[in-house]
């Protein structure tokens, strides 16, 4: 009799074991937290603390304790690892991994509401420390907290001067030739032919090459996350030009980059449908209401307006076109928010799904 039982709980610890084995671990997630002095430590930590994915926090402890108080959340739970490429397997079970990849900050570089320089050379460090934990293999996606443009291009930092954002700024650190800015929920998904830009640089900037890589990259985005509807592309000026009565760049880009996009989609076998320049103001209303599967945008604000009405606080910002996974919250800093523990984190706690997802699909990458 006991050599049965030993044989059946053989038996039964080898078919654990297979079925263990057998089950996908969760995604491993890099979060750089964003600014120090705003809201981002706070959400990425009450983000992380109910996500399902293994997640390792990028930025300060001690911004990250004090906001895990505000939170309500035991700050002993906030980790501090040395080597990110053993602590996904190392932590237990209910701790926050933290990777502090830079000097610990005061507490006056890291006050609520008061970005300083040193918060905001921090903040670009642990952006570029998260990335390259993608980059390494440690982890399987960048998730990115808000940051503060101005404290990061006024910090002394090398290369700071020149951030513009997160799309911008990777698309360089990752020698990427083709990167699409792109916002999505599950009411809609819009991306954007040019970024930040000073309004009166857009026309200039829309040419029929940016136009077709947006298009291009952006179908391939709705097409792998299921969508089978049409993908409207947006006229720059009212009424779309009105036969270039009220501008040209709808005959002169906008056209031409839908038919070079078309093209590429074709050899690619991407089958989403492409109709346009339609005016931005009916593209942006069929779209909510299901008619196209998303909507690429001439310029940003143009494209984040009707998100933010439609999305605000939900929708995720994803960078189409990296060699990595890489989502981000579509909210900023909110300073005046910072430090009081009534940040919302549903845009982060939506960043991390999605990343999850797409590091399953390949979404978004070449």
């Amino acid at each position: 009799m006991k050599w049965l039982k030993n044989q059946l709980r053989a038996a039964f610890n080898a078919a654990e074991a297979k079925k263990k084995a057998a089950t996908p671990k969760p995604p491993r997630l890099a979060v750089s937290v964003g600014c120090p002095s705003g809201v981002g430590p706070e959400v990425a930590v009450a983000a992380a603390a109910q996500s399902r994915a293994r997640v390792m926090l990028v930025g300060d402890l001690g911004a990250l304790r004090a906001a895990a108080r505000a939170r309500g959340i035991e700050p002993k739970r906030l980790v501090r690892v040395d080597d990110p490429a053993a602590a996904f397997s190392g932590a237990r079970d209910d701790a926050l991994v933290v990777f502090e990849p830079t000097s610990p900050l005061g507490a006056a570089d890291r006050a609520p509401g008061r970005p300083s320089r040193a918060g905001g050379a921090a903040q670009l460090a642990w952006i570029d420390a998260a990335a390259d934990l993608v980059t390494a293999g440690i982890a399987d996606a960048l998730v990115t907290g808000p940051v503060s443009k101005d404290a990061i291009a006024r910090s002394g930092a090398k290369s700071a001067r020149a951030f513009r954002g997160h799309t911008e700024h990777l698309a360089r650190r990752l020698a990427s030739p083709e990167v699409t800015m792109a916002f999505w929920t599950d009411r809609l998904t819009t991306s954007l032919v040019t970024t930040h830009l000073a309004l009166a640089d857009v026309a200039r900037a829309i040419t029929p090459g940016e136009v077709a890589r947006a298009i291009y990259w952006t179908a391939r985005f709705i097409s792998e996350l299921g969508s089978t509807g049409h993908l409207a592309v947006a006229a720059l000026n009212p009424h779309a030009g009105e036969g270039g009565l009220l501008g040209t760049e709808e005959r002169r880009a906008i056209a031409p980059g839908i038919a070079r996009a078309r093209k590429r989609l074709a050899q690619g076998g991407v089958n989403v449908p492409i109709v346009g320049p339609v005016p931005a103001e009916t593209a942006f209303r069929l779209a909510a209401t299901g008619t196209y599967a998303g909507v690429v945008a001439m310029y940003h604000d143009q494209a984040t307006i009707p998100m933010k009405l439609l999305g605000f606080g939900e929708a995720v910002n994803v960078s189409l076109g990296l060699p990595i996974v890489r989502t981000s919250v579509d909210h900023g800093t909110a300073y005046d928010r910072a430090g009081k523990g009534t940040a919302d984190p549903r845009g982060m706690i939506e960043a991390l799904s999605l990343a999850q997802a797409l590091s399953r699909a390949g979404g978004g990458r070449p």
